[in-house]
């Protein structure tokens, strides 16, 4: 929050109206030419987005669907993954990554991740390869990629096919290489809160394989090709012209807004050290994000961490700060999920997360003072749960 007066000021989680204030004549007009054309499925602009997405995430092809679970439910099927099948998935993600893959009947196999990147652990991914693997999914978890050259090495000696998970993570980087571009298929939401986000639900499919593209884009729309010949059982998986002509617009300014994350993130950690709050070997506190080398980490969330996570998150919210929890539950412990056989214990860095993790605001237009805030009541509750500690 903000003092003006008397006044507080809420400092949120996520605020667009700053965003779309910037762009809002380029947004206009852009509806109102998809307005004009009354051609609101697929179309040019969808075919105009799949081109500069593509060309963004340094791809062949871009295949615009519906919304990014429906990019990992494409890619799926787009594998032949049914019954019987195992598919390889951190157990520390959102719910689609897994959800996905029991649609289709086949079987999530969990793993626990990196405890610095909450990215799936390759040694882990390797460990859990049966002969029914079908395909491994790595989450490139809040805008930082995964180890992508040791899972690739592994996979392809086991030749399991990779789908990359980049919801939050588009226009991120591995040694110079984008997001979407290195596994068998890249799959992208395009949901409001993400750094590229629509009006509305939205994802694309990235690939560089020709025939893998065409199969996905004969899949998104029930199999139907020609019109009214369908060739195999797809999906509704198609993206609106309204949503494509938005993220034309709004993919124009991605990186700066990326830019302006990474300074705000830049911001924190000067903030949170001169605070004297940051966690060592020492000293109790928060613990920061941790950027892998050779990335290009783009901030969809600032996650920090800390064994009072909960508190903190009560004490904020009663300052009218904004924050989340990205997850509280792991996907292992999920009671949708009880038939496979899981525990307590199972994943214990997956279950650690879950319980310490807590997302600040980050977006591009947050201030320097909103952030000042944002870390003087950390120090605020850490030093007040010190004291009380110490029975003071």
């Amino acid at each position: 929050m903000i003092l003006t007066g008397t006044q507080v000021i809420p400092v949120p989680l996520l605020d667009l109206t700053g965003q779309y204030a910037a762009i809002r004549e380029e947004v206009r007009e852009a509806l109102d030419r998809v307005v004009e054309s009354q051609k609101f499925i697929l179309g040019p602009e969808v075919e105009a987005l799949e081109e500069e997405v593509a060309s963004y995430s340094r791809c062949r092809y871009g295949i615009g669907v519906s919304s990014g679970t429906d990019a990992l439910l494409v890619a799926l099927m787009a594998l032949g993954i049914k019954a019987g099948d195992e598919v390889i998935t951190p157990a520390y993600s959102f719910f689609a990554t897994a959800g996905c893959v029991v649609r289709l009947g086949a079987k999530p196999v969990f793993v626990d991740i990196d405890p610095d990147t909450y990215n799936i652990s390759p040694e882990k991914f390797e460990a859990a390869i049966t002969q029914r693997t079908r395909a491994v999914i790595p989450v490139h978890l809040y805008g930082q990629m995964a180890e992508m050259d040791q899972l690739m090495e592994i996979a392809r000696r086991h030749k399991i096919p990779v789908i990359e998970d980049a919801a939050q993570a588009i226009g991120a980087e591995y040694k110079g290489r984008r997001a979407g571009s290195i596994g068998d298929f890249g799959c992208f939401s395009f949901f409001p809160s993400k750094n590229l986000g629509g009006f509305g639900d939205g994802g694309m499919v990235t690939t560089d394989n020709a025939e893998v593209a065409e199969r996905v884009r004969l899949l998104r729309n029930h199999g139907d090709w020609p019109k009214y010949y369908h060739k195999v059982v797809g999906g509704n998986f198609r993206l609106d012209a309204i949503q494509a002509a938005v993220l034309r617009v709004k993919l124009r300014y991605l990186d700066e807004w990326i830019g302006a994350r990474q300074r705000n993130a830049a911001s924190y950690r000067k903030l949170f050290m001169e605070a004297g709050i940051v966690a060592s070997d020492e000293r109790e506190g928060i613990r920061l994000p941790v950027e892998a080398s050779e990335r290009r980490h783009t901030y969809n969330y600032f996650v920090i961490s800390t064994r009072e996570r909960d508190a903190l998150r009560a004490f904020l919210t009663e300052r009218q700060i904004g924050t989340e929890i990205y997850y509280p539950v792991p996907l292992h412990r999920q009671e949708c999920f009880a038939e496979l056989g899981y525990g307590a214990g199972d994943f214990p860095v997956s279950e650690m997360m879950a319980g310490e993790t807590l997302a600040l605001p980050i977006y591009p237009e947050l201030a320097l003072q909103q952030q000042e805030r944002v870390v003087q009541a950390v120090k605020e509750f850490l030093l007040s749960s010190t004291s009380k500690e110490l029975g003071q």
